[in-house]
């Protein structure tokens, strides 16, 4: 009897990068309440507008993928956001530094690729 897995595979990928991602994303709401303009603008769009795209790639996008909800159009945002971190705003940084940004970027672009799997709300 041969199982497959994949299913599976795509639900620990899709609910450990998003849970992951959040830990990075809901400090920033913080930052939103208390000290907007003190967030980097790396895009020149200003420093709020920077924070709230920050916030929807790394809170909203990933809440939507972690269940599973409208999963492929979901990872798009976070992609975004860290391509941004990755290449802009860590660009000249060492490997090391930018590690953790390209990380998430490839695990967000495979859950867009590949979608949620059976285990998501838009299966249910």
């Amino acid at each position: 009897m041969k199982k497959n897995f994949n299913d599976l595979a795509l639900a620990i990928l899709r609910i450990g990068f998003s849970g992951m991602l959040l830990t990075h994303g809901i400090p920033k709401i913080s930052i939103l309440l208390e000290n907007p303009g003190g967030f980097p603008d790396p895009l020149g769009i200003g420093n709020v507008v920077s924070l709230i795209l920050a916030i929807i790639g790394e809170v909203v996008a990933p809440l939507l993928v972690l269940i599973g909800f409208k999963t492929k159009i979901a990872a798009i945002p976070a992609i975004g956001t860290m391509a941004v971190a990755a290449f802009i705003v860590h660009g000249q940084d060492s490997f090391g530094t930018k590690e953790k940004a390209l990380l998430y970027l490839i695990g967000f672009i495979v859950i867009a690729l590949a979608g949620a799997g059976k285990y998501s709300v838009d299966k249910k």
